[in-house]
């Protein structure tokens, strides 16, 4: 499937996205001669540090990740990155009704906003399998969804739903290579079959096989072809089950596939529904690891240098409980108005920078931080500051944040 797109995002600059694949091409306009969007101009209202979105980039993210594909049907976008109602709502009214949430909080939050059709990619066991009957009984106007990989949860979930008289749609989790969660596709070795899974869930109550889900996280090799390959090599054993499941006679399996880094991949198959999240607010992390996705940056940390320990270095408000620290240290922000900076050390609350001899850095001045894994950056925050003409306008609240909202 080759197709090319014109997308108008901003009156500034057009440049030709080569994607790699074939002739599939995209002409994007951005904003390239505006080095200095991030700058906020009131920053007196900001305590920091503080997380910042901006819309106006948030939507042309939407508008550019609709280019990439040819049906909006077929995208399925992950909440997690972002976890609130204003984005969700923005995505709806750009013609995006399908979404993926890891949390019973993130599903409610899509409840919420009466999104359509919701997939809880967990496998709800104990508490949570409740937590779920409770989100379909309250928000009557969503499908929900879940995973199952191995019987003894289906059984659970089954006699849940019998209980309560309701049916819930699975979708059979398999795993392609992230070795966390899933059962092993066919033509691996293994002790489990997944179309006999798919088989006796048929068979179970008040719960319906409708898909496979695939997430392929651990394939994240920046070049393209070597993503592209290893992705093939893992989907293929996906399609070869989806044709099993149709051959015994039940309708073909919807297949929801991938993350971020295969999405341009798997977008370019037929009747696949793709599942990119970081999209929408992007990151350092991507923008160095896959330089063919053009999404704009639409997400920051802002901080204030608090303290000037010696004489080349510095010290931020912005410890690990600002920003995603699973990564080594320097690859946790970068700072857009101070790229020199070499982070030499990070506390809770902590982040010091060794900014060198003679630097110009004051007590006081606002740095603009890129994170290098917005996603688990926004679950510090319980709101995000939204930022426009350079100014601030108002807030998102983050409210899927939580473990739990109201069920």
């Amino acid at each position: 499937m080759n197709f090319s797109k014109s997308l108008v995002l901003s009156p500034h600059f057009i440049f030709t996205f080569d994607s790699g694949f074939s002739t599939q091409d995209y002409i994007v306009i951005v904003n390239m001669t505006d080095q200095n969007w991030y700058i906020i101009t009131d920053t007196e209202q900001l305590d920091t540090p503080s997380l910042v979105v901006y819309p106006d980039r948030v939507k042309q993210n939407i508008a550019l990740v609709k280019s990439m594909i040819d049906d909006v049907s077929r995208l399925r976008p992950h909440v997690k990155t972002y976890k609130n109602r204003e984005l969700t709502l923005l995505m709806m009214e750009a013609g995006i009704s399908k979404f993926k949430c890891a949390t019973i909080a993130e599903a409610e939050m899509l409840g919420l906003c009466k999104a359509p059709d919701v997939l809880l990619a967990y496998q709800p066991v104990a508490e949570k399998i409740n937590r779920l009957g409770k989100l379909i009984f309250e928000f009557p106007e969503t499908s929900f969804s879940c995973l199952v990989d191995n019987l003894v949860a289906a059984e659970d979930i089954s006699d849940a739903a019998l209980h309560n008289d309701i049916q819930i749609p699975v979708y059979i989790d398999l795993n392609v290579g992230m070795n966390r969660t899933g059962i092993a596709p066919l033509g691996v070795e293994t002790q489990y079959f997944p179309s006999q899974l798919f088989i006796n869930c048929a068979k179970l109550p008040g719960i319906n096989p409708i898909g496979l889900h695939a997430y392929d996280g651990h394939i994240h090799d920046t070049d393209l072809n070597a993503r592209t390959a290893k992705c093939n090599e893992s989907f293929a054993p996906v399609a070869n089950l989806q044709a099993e499941i149709k051959k015994e006679g039940y309708p073909e399996p919807i297949i929801v596939a991938g993350g971020s880094p295969t999405f341009p991949i798997h977008a370019k198959r037929e009747n696949i529904e793709c599942s990119p999240g970081t999209f929408v607010y992007w990151d350092k992390g991507y923008q160095t690891e896959l330089p063919e996705q053009p999404f704009l940056t639409a997400a920051l940390v802002v901080s204030r240098v608090i303290s000037l320990p010696d004489e080349t270095k510095i010290c931020l408000d912005l410890g690990h409980k600002s920003v995603a620290a699973e990564k080594e240290i320097s690859k946790r922000v970068f700072f857009l108005n101070a790229p020199e900076l070499v982070m030499a050390g990070q506390s809770e609350e902590h982040l010091v920078a060794e900014a060198g001899e003679g630097h110009k850095y004051k007590v006081g001045d606002v740095l603009y931080g890129l994170p290098y894994h917005i996603c688990p950056t926004v679950a510090l925050y319980e709101r995000a500051i939204t930022i426009e003409n350079n100014k601030v306008s108002g807030e998102w609240r983050n409210i899927a944040r939580d473990r739990k909202i109201t069920i």
